[in-house]
């Protein structure tokens, strides 16, 4: 019988403990998810009910993580059953336990912060930003950016990165960027805003037809509340309130 409490598993051939990249990976990904959606409903709608409700979730999930075991993190178990069908691939536990030690100090900080003291301003903003970027790079690309500075901080160097990325090694030509993928990546970023700013009517058109008639908004109406304009979201408010 396992233990309960532990971190990472002893793996044959491998001299640290390790985790299986593919969970940790699907973990990310649910949580960047279900953070992105609340996030969005803050910056968007102005109720931070959710955002709440997701912090409280996201330092439990990290508490469990850290103090007791992975195995038993929600997120993980989803993750976990979310792969149940792919090869493990293994990744050193202690760069992953000091990367997840700085998302657990970003949820102790929110947690602070909008939970227990109800404040909403560019700080938020700022903490929210570093999360969404963290889960976004671990789930979309395998690369985690905590882990780089795992080095910085430990005696010990980091081993079995995810893609190898540890190890020095030569990269195939199929890997390698030039400037003519630079130049393709570029053409195509350009048409796109091409076509957005050309092929469509700007949002104001779009608006127009149905904005209420001159002088029927008071100026009370038009007053974006403390907690827009703390987060710079006062215009948008406006906007979103067909206020001119």
């Amino acid at each position: 019988m396992k233990t309960v409490f532990g971190f990472g598993e002893r793996v044959a051939g491998f001299e640290v403990p390790v985790l299986n990249e593919r969970e940790v990976r699907a973990a990310a990904g649910i949580l960047f998810f279900f953070a992105l959606v609340s996030f969005m409903n803050a910056w968007l709608m102005g109720n931070f009910r959710l955002t709440q409700i997701f912090v409280i979730a996201f330092l439990i999930d990290f508490t469990i993580r850290i103090f007791v075991n992975p195995r038993f993190s929600p997120s993980m178990i989803l993750g976990r059953f979310a792969v149940r069908k792919q090869a493990p691939e293994w990744t050193g536990a202690p760069q992953k336990r000091f990367a997840w030690a700085v998302g657990f100090a970003l949820a102790v900080v929110m947690f602070y912060l909008i939970v227990i003291n109800n404040v909403i301003g560019p700080i938020n903003l700022f903490v929210c930003v570093v999360c969404l970027t963290l889960m976004f790079f671990e789930s979309a690309f395998g690369i985690c950016l905590a882990c780089k500075a795992y080095n910085a901080f430990s005696d010990n160097r980091a081993r079995h990165c995810p893609g190898g990325v540890c190890g020095v090694e030569a990269r195939h030509d199929s890997q390698k960027l030039g400037l003519a993928h630079a130049l393709v990546v570029a053409l195509f970023v350009g048409a796109v805003g091409f076509i957005g700013v050309r092929g469509f009517p700007s949002a104001e058109a779009v608006a127009a037809p149905s904005q209420p008639a001159a002088g029927t908004a008071s100026a009370d109406e038009c007053t974006p509340p403390d907690w827009a304009v703390a987060m710079g979201h006062a215009e948008k408010w406006k906007l979103h309130h067909n206020c001119n």
